[in-house]
């Protein structure tokens, strides 16, 4: 049985990876903000922690919690979309705050956390650690700045997970394109199911080696460029 620690876990991609983590028999430990989250997560079996993952108390708390755990797989899942602009137009700084905060502020706190614990995993030879990214935020990838709050952030979120990944010794840390997904975030017009692209993101968690280390993967394996 392995460990698994997911942030962000209330609803959509984040429930998806409890359910399906523990539908397999492995132990969960995940976060929430609202009580409402919490009681969803319990009701799955993980053990569960209320944490607002942009209040640096909070996430400091947390590390706190978790210390001497040995993680094989953890995921930063935590994300918000922000205003959904045609172009690229100026952005309201309380816009700004609140995307930033969320998508890049969050990780930047909570990775250099959890690295230690997922150095210990996978019987102390290095565990998984992932951040939930997005095509969007590829530069290499870009064609189009829709959303260019929300593409910016996600290319912020990339820099964190590469520079994290440079003082990992044993664990592989991977950005992660969840595809186009049928959620609150990705609306009823999406392409995938939720459990599609869950399902795909474990395989590639599973499979992934030290040679992944510091790389951006698509929820079917593909590679993307930065």
């Amino acid at each position: 049985m392995s460990t698994v620690l997911i942030l962000g876990a209330s609803r959509g991609i984040g429930l998806e990876f409890v359910r399906q983590y523990r539908a397999d028999g492995h132990r969960v430990i995940a976060t929430a903000r609202s009580e409402a989250g919490i009681e969803a997560l319990q009701a799955l079996g993980a053990e569960a922690h209320r944490v607002d993952l942009t209040d640096p108390a909070a996430v400091a708390g947390l590390g706190w919690k978790l210390d001497g755990e040995a993680v094989d797989v953890a995921i930063y899942n935590a994300g918000v979309i922000g205003p959904r602009s045609e172009g690229a137009q100026p952005v309201q700084q309380q816009d700004f705050d609140e995307v930033m905060h969320v998508n890049v502020l969050g990780p930047m706190m909570a990775l250099p956390l959890l690295l230690p614990l997922v150095e210990a995993g996978r019987g102390g030879q290095g565990g998984v650690l992932a951040v939930l990214s997005s095509r969007m935020g590829s530069i290499g990838a870009m064609d189009s700045n829709r959303s260019w709050l929300y593409r910016t952030s996600k290319a912020a979120v990339n820099a964190v997970l590469k520079c994290v990944s440079l003082d990992a010794r044993q664990a592989t840390c991977v950005a992660l394109h969840p595809g186009w997904v049928r959620t609150d975030m990705g609306g009823s017009g999406a392409d995938l199911a939720v459990e599609d692209s869950v399902g795909g993101m474990r395989r590639v968690l599973a499979g992934a080696s030290r040679a992944d280390n510091g790389s951006f993967h698509a929820y079917d394996g593909a590679e993307l460029p930065w």
